[in-house]
């Protein structure tokens, strides 16, 4: 295949020269005074996008197409609606909550995110992970075993009725937490909660939901324990109690519910909807137990007296809020994360946007509004998502459908579901964590492609599994910016070498065939400077280059000292008393002296500088995004340090920004001159080609005899002078 080559012919420009040429736009930027009359402007273009971001239904029911998606919606509904109601039910118990509330959250939250919500796509209800959480708050304030909290608002209120307090409070809270941050327009706050840390996360509360459900699978009264550990242990003390009827029960619908589902996932291609076998398996279950009185026979916990209807609204208990404000921002940002990661998936497979702002809002109105009719924490799950996504959806029509299911359910239909074992809803909750189980196999993947995210992995599911997915959630994310400060705090610096044959420049290590050019030397630096990764790249720098320039700067002012003494005591016999260390810091003074210095040459053995033969440092500053005041200090000392040992700096692509602000800073002085910037690479290399291929002649160097250290210098000092020719870049004196 014939190579496509392009050649440019353009002046080699300096960052200076370049400004010259060709005139630069200065843009005024808008103080925060004007930000705020813009943001607070109105007129009635900006009210009708208000409106319209607001209400996201308006945009989606313009363009809807009645004929060509009301059918699907329909269908996906039902099909949605009929998952809700088992997971409804199933989640109620990971809240620990009798299960008729599980269907309050597959109703009102929704009928809120139908108007706000701006995805088409997602079935909004309980979540497990969020289920889990809320629950951790429920058993804390009103175990199963000894007394609750000494709250005002328990007074009179039965075990059930306290604790659907407490969800509803914490739920409420929730609410206007996600509210809040809508409204803040801190909708990017997800971006900190990366999809390695929610995977870690999300593993270690299905490790959290699989032992939860034990007791229900096994037909054990285990009390509300924190923990995974410390049930484990329980279950295992009560583990000859175990109920055979429940076990036998919830090991045959976890079998059949695993294979259909494998079914379903291989052929649902073919398969218009997916098959309901939660729902057949419910029924199933429901019929079974009711027909043989599992209840009373095998003493099997079942579901009981259903809640018939919907209760009036009841306000959220200040005492709880005060109580659980902790664990309701954790809540908060969780269920935020998940739904908005759903959403997001579905809204770039369908080509339409969604803003995080108003998902925030959608979900704190809802939660808020659910919370008033004793719902718990809403969000979305993967599996009911995909459900209604994958049998036809369009829009929240869908949702809206699903949610007149669970109603439907709640009114007319509830009492059907009383003889249901609880131990088939632990089943089921069990048997759908499979997804969120096998993220297990990511380790081996993250810690052969990236040891640092494997770290974040593992330490934000051991911290949620062992220390409580609150607490865990905080220690993912201080591992996760751990690993940021890591990799802008240690960055893999570089030394770049010329490809022969173009104008570019790559890592010498990572390349056969490169050149480089004798006495300069090119580095690059891919990240920020900042105040904590200043003294590394300064070390770093160092390291490259093979000396020390303040070191060297030191010897040879010491060394000229030396040479100055001599000079003095044989003309007016003069001797220095002292040595003035700050004075060593400065640039060398070669003034007043009747030779010229060549520091590379042959010097006497009493004199000791070390060689330097470098004579151009290009730092490669094109992923260097941002620059503090400390990192602009340490630069311009660094900076000084390498000019007063005669090494020509230059710093290429460096941002704009980055230049203003060197400017801004008063950066630039005497020494270090805005000429020191090149536009590119190869501008800066052409510039020093150009510099030193006509500065290379032939210069004299001098040095002392050996017999100046012990003899004193007699008659004409010029006769204790050696003359020694040496091809360096000094002119001859």
């Amino acid at each position: 295949k014939e190579e496509k080559i392009y050649e440019v012919t353009r002046p080699v420009y300096s960052e200076d020269s370049f400004a010259e040429q060709h005139k630069k736009i200065y843009r005024k930027h808008k103080t925060i005074l004007n930000h705020v009359k813009d943001y607070l402007t109105c007129d009635s273009k900006r009210a009708k996008n208000a409106v319209l971001s607001l209400l996201p239904i308006i945009s989606w029911m313009r363009i809807y197409r009645v004929r060509e998606w009301l059918l699907g919606d329909v269908v996906s509904g039902v099909s949605t609606g009929l998952v809700a109601i088992m997971q409804g039910l199933a989640f109620a118990l990971l809240a620990s909550l009798p299960p008729s509330y599980g269907l309050y959250t597959a109703f009102f939250p929704v009928l809120i995110y139908f108007f706000l919500g701006t995805s088409r796509h997602i079935s909004v209800g309980s979540f497990p992970v969020l289920s889990l959480m809320v629950g951790a708050v429920v058993t804390r304030l009103v175990p199963e075993v000894g007394p609750p909290a000494n709250i005002t608002d328990f007074e009179g209120l039965t075990q059930d009725q306290q604790r659907v307090l407490v969800a509803s409070s914490v739920t409420f809270l929730m609410g206007i937490f996600q509210l809040t941050m809508g409204i803040l327009q801190v909708g990017f706050i997800v971006v900190y909660l990366s999809d390695t840390l929610v995977s870690g996360f999300t593993t270690a509360a299905a490790i959290h939901i699989l032992v939860s459900q034990l007791k229900f699978v096994l037909g054990l009264n285990v009390p509300g324990i924190s923990g995974p550990l410390s049930t484990l242990e329980e279950i295992f003390v009560q583990i000859t109690s175990t109920n055979i009827c429940d076990l036998v029960m919830s090991i045959l619908i976890m079998v059949v519910v695993f294979i259909v589902k494998e079914l379903n996932d291989l052929y649902k291609a073919k398969l218009a909807v997916p098959i309901p076998i939660e729902v057949i398996m419910t029924v199933i279950a429901c019929g079974v137990s009711y027909g043989f009185n599992f209840e009373t026979r095998y003493d099997v916990d079942v579901v009981g007296k259903m809640v018939s209807g919907y209760e009036s609204p009841i306000p959220p208990s200040i005492q709880v809020l005060q109580e659980s404000a902790v664990e309701a921002f954790p809540i908060a940002i969780v269920g935020f994360a998940v739904a908005f990661s759903v959403a997001k998936v579905y809204s770039i497979k369908h080509d339409y946007t969604i803003d995080g702002n108003q998902e925030l809002i959608a979900f704190g109105v809802s939660n808020i509004f659910g919370a008033s009719f004793r719902s718990f924490a809403a969000s979305t799950a993967l599996s009911r998502s995909a459900v209604q996504e994958s049998s036809g959806g369009k829009t929240q029509i869908a949702g809206l459908i699903s949610a007149l299911m669970a109603m439907i359910v709640t009114v007319a239909l509830g009492f059907l579901l009383e003889p249901l074992p609880r131990s088939v809803l632990g089943a089921l909750v069990i048997v759908n964590l499979k997804g969120m189980l096998m993220q297990f196999r990511e380790i081996p993947y993250l810690w052969r492609k990236d040891k640092l995210e494997c770290v974040v992995w593992v330490g934000t599911c051991l911290g949620a599994t062992l220390l409580g997915l609150d607490i865990g959630l905080g220690v993912g994310l201080g591992v996760e910016l751990l690993t940021v400060v890591f990799r802008t705090q240690f960055p893999r610096c570089s030394i770049l070498a010329n490809i022969p044959g173009t104008d570019l420049y790559r890592d010498r290590k990572d390349y056969l065939h490169t050149f480089e050019t004798q006495g300069v030397k090119i580095f690059r630096i891919p990240a920020p400077i900042f105040f904590a990764n200043t003294e590394f790249f300064r070390d770093k720098l160092v390291e490259a280059v093979g000396f020390n320039p303040l070191r060297v700067l030191r010897k040879r002012n010491k060394a000229l000292r030396k040479i100055k003494k001599l000079l003095m005591k044989r003309d007016h016999g003069i001797t220095e008393a002292c040595v003035d260390l700050q004075a060593l810091d400065l640039p060398t003074d070669l003034k007043n002296l009747p030779f010229q210095m060549n520091w590379n040459a042959e010097l006497p053995d009493n004199i000791s500088v070390p060689r330097v033969d470098l004579h151009s440092l290009i730092l490669d500053f094109s992923a260097v995004s941002f620059l503090d005041i400390s990192a602009m200090k340490g630069l311009k000392t660094m900076l000084k340090e390498f000019i007063r040992v005669d090494v020509d700096v230059y710093i290429v692509s460096c941002d704009a920004y980055i230049l203003e602000k060197l400017n801004s800073y008063m950066f630039f002085d005497d020494e270090i001159l805005t000429s020191m910037f090149f536009p590119t690479l190869h501008d800066a290399m052409l510039n020093v080609f150009e510099k030193y291929n006509e500065n290379r002649i032939r210069g004299w160097v001098l040095c002392f005899n050996d017999s100046y250290a012990t003899q004193p210098l007699d008659g004409d000092y010029r006769s204790n002078v050696s003359v020694v020719m040496f091809p360096g870049f000094t002119s001859q004196f």
